[in-house]
């Protein structure tokens, strides 16, 4: 199955880092890339400019309205993201426990729909 391992994290916390923490943090993320990629669990991941470079767009009544920014305030916002191949729920809980902004944040697991397959992934 392949889930999507989102990554919401306080935009404050990691804009608030020493320069020593936040190659840290990025070394991680290239550890954690690596790992996936030597297991051939990696599909895609990347990460997501700040929340604040966003374009939210709704469409009401047939009408586009387009506002800067997210559409939603929050606490945690949408730093990055993995998709991942893994045999089951608990695989790609693992994964997720790796990525290095769990510590800072939330990594939501979400399982992503194979339409192709006529259902989950």
């Amino acid at each position: 199955m392949k889930y999507a391992l989102l990554v919401y994290v306080d935009e404050k916390v990691t804009q608030g880092m020493s320069e020593d923490e936040g190659k840290a943090l990025f070394a991680g993320y290239m550890e954690l890339t690596e790992q996936l990629k030597a297991s051939g669990k990696l599909i895609a991941g990347d990460a997501l400019q700040p929340a604040g470079s966003a374009t939210s767009l709704r469409v009401k009544n047939g009408k586009c309205l387009v506002t800067d920014g997210p559409f939603a305030e929050t606490k945690e916002q949408l730093g990055g993201f993995y998709v991942v191949e893994a045999a089951n729920l608990d695989e790609a809980m693992d994964w997720a426990a790796k990525v290095p902004d769990a510590k800072y944040g939330t990594i939501e697991v979400r399982p992503i729909w194979d339409f192709a397959g006529g259902g989950a992934a």
